[in-house]
Order: structure tokens, then sequence, then C-alpha cells
């Protein structure tokens, strides 16, 4: 049976390779996934990568979906770390549906409240740690690590992650079939 992803970005400077390569691995697994985004229409990378929004995330309903999955990049920071993420993010959890986010997304699941107690994994820097703070204080269990699966929640640390991370996104709906 063909499974249905949510792939959710933000409208401008969502991170092109975690975006595209994601997909891609989870379209030559066999899933089919959908766009979402805060606008609707073609909705603009940070590196000029462009990618059609099919449809607002304020419209996204989650039976509808095996997987919602949230793409980094600093719009995400600035335009998905709302209550609107939040509720989609809390349903799915709920729904028993597998949730995942990568680079910076994590932090909006840690701040949905859906981390406590998990394994995961967030974007930092020798500079920057606060994305691991915040996890932490959530009550995530950071782990230093390009992917972590978790259950049914799998989170990547950036870009050069998007690859696997679709890989583990599959493999979870892969498992929860059996």
């Amino acid at each position: 049976m063909k499974k249905n992803i949510a792939i959710i970005i933000a409208f401008k400077d969502f991170r092109d390779e975690e975006y595209f390569n994601t997909k891609e691995v989870l379209e030559s697994r066999g899933f089919k996934t959908k766009t979402f985004s805060n606008e609707k229409g073609v909705a603009l990378g940070r590196f000029g990568g462009e990618a059609e929004a099919d449809a607002l995330i304020d419209d996204l309903n989650v039976d509808e979906f095996d997987a919602v999955v949230f793409i980094g990049g600093s719009g995400a920071a600035r335009f998905l770390d709302n209550e609107t993420s939040y509720k989609v993010i809390r349903e799915a959890l709920n729904k028993e549906k597998v949730l995942a986010g990568i680079c910076i997304a994590p932090i909006i699941l840690a701040k949905a409240n859906v981390l406590k107690g998990k394994k995961c994994t967030v974007w930092s820097s020798d500079m920057d740690k606060s994305a691991v703070k915040t996890l932490k204080e959530k009550g995530g269990i950071y782990e230093n690590k390009s992917v972590v699966a978790d259950e049914n929640i799998v989170t990547a640390d950036g870009y050069e992650a998007a690859r696997s991370f679709g890989e583990n996104i599959a493999d979870v709906l892969t498992k929860k079939e059996i």
C-alpha cells in the first residue's frame, strides 16, 4: 500500500538540499509526497531552489498522511515555529504517524512538547549550541549524531544528512507495515 507523506517547508528560505534530497529518497522508495507551506505557490529555497507548495499547512489533514516531515533552514525558524505547526505535530503524534524534522526543525517539534524522553538530534555548530540547549530544556535526549530515530520520530542535524534522513523515514514507515 502506497504511503502518503506531508512535507512542510517555509515559503521562503527552506534549506534546498534538505527538501529536494529527502523528497527524492522518499519518492524513490515508492512514497507519495505532498508539499505544504505557510503560503501557496512557488516557495523559494535559501539557495534559489523552487518548490511548488501544494497547500497551506493550515489545511493539512493529518488523517490523510502516514508521515509529517518538517524541513529546516532559516525560514523554518521564522515562519513555521508557531502554534499552527505545533498543532499539526501534536496531532500527528497522537494519531501515531511518523513525525520527522531536520536541521533546525527538531526545535519546532521540541516546542510542541513531543520530544520529552525521546532520543533526538538537531543542527548546531561550535559557535551556536542554542538549539541543543532548547532540545534538552524541552526534555529531549540529545544525541550528537547525523540522524536519530526513536520509535516513530526521526530527527536529523542538517543538509548533509538529508538522504539518510529520507532513508530513515522510509525505514520507519516500512516497519510500521509489518
